[in-house]
């Protein structure tokens, strides 16, 4: 990891902070890299249980840094660093993969969105579970303006959040809309003075559950996304079954009826 993205780990939650204020946390090779290097880390770090993840400065996220990333040979823009072709990472390229870890990392993540999210950074935000966005924040699907589409998962992500037209019509013009907006659409979970302060209460809240059952949660939403009922109805069994009698799940009761605080075992990678 290079100094692009500061990483952090305190009583289960990590802080991820994108740490280039000076250009509004824009995406460039390195920033692109320092995330894939925080989500590999966090993906190997059982006892994490929840991850927020903020911008620097003025801004969460200004999108791709033009000057640095895009070259332009011949009328066909380009990304010189990355061959888009090439499934680096499961499903996805190395771009796509940025924003699609944060969906795949086995605990919530939380994403505390101020100033400006455009392009790169509003798909960023979008690969996170929950949205906690300051009011006064900008957010665009910009990518049109720049003759280009936004390839960084956000088609995936943007469908199951908002309506169809909705989605179409601010991919098509690349509007600028505003926090308010974002919440209305579905893309917003809540508006929030101080979206990173309430991304770490919520966070210390997850941080209390048993993470046996918080990852087992997330599994079953990101599969819900997609499956039919039955097979969604036959995993909510199963990760039941394999919950009961399990030593978290006797310590989340045994605290309940103390009135104490749960002494929670880390889950195994």
């Amino acid at each position: 990891m290079n100094d692009r993205v500061r990483l952090t780990v305190r009583n289960g939650i990590a802080d991820v902070r994108l740490n280039r204020a000076d250009k509004m946390n824009a995406l460039d090779p390195d920033m692109f890299k320092a995330i894939a290097a925080a989500g590999a880390r966090l993906k190997q770090d059982a006892s994490v249980r929840v991850v927020v993840i903020s911008g620097e400065g003025r801004a969460f996220c200004a999108g791709l840094d033009v000057e640095r990333i895009i070259a332009t040979t011949e009328g066909r823009s380009i990304l010189p660093f990355i061959d888009l072709t090439k499934r680096t990472h499961g499903i996805t390229n190395f771009a796509q993969h940025i924003i699609w870890l944060w969906r795949e990392l086995p605990v919530p993540v939380i994403a505390a969105v101020h100033g400006v999210a455009f392009g790169g950074g509003f798909q960023l935000a979008l690969g996170a579970d929950l949205r906690y966005v300051a009011p006064g924040t900008k957010l665009s699907i910009v990518e049109a303006k720049w003759g280009l589409v936004p390839d960084m998962a956000g088609t995936q992500l943007m469908r199951h959040l908002a309506r169809e037209d909705v989605v179409r019509e601010l991919t098509y013009t690349a509007r600028v809309f505003s926090a308010e907006e974002a919440l209305a659409y579905g893309f917003a979970t809540r508006l929030e003075a101080d979206p990173l302060a309430a991304a770490m209460a919520t966070s210390q809240e997850i941080a209390e559950r048993s993470p046996d059952a918080i990852r087992a949660i997330k599994r079953l939403l990101n599969e819900a996304v997609t499956c039919d009922a039955a097979a969604g109805l036959a995993m909510e069994t199963e990760e039941q079954r394999n919950l009961l009698g399990s030593p978290n799940q006797i310590e989340a009761v045994r605290a309940n009826l103390e009135n104490r605080a749960p002494n929670f075992v880390d889950p195994r990678i």
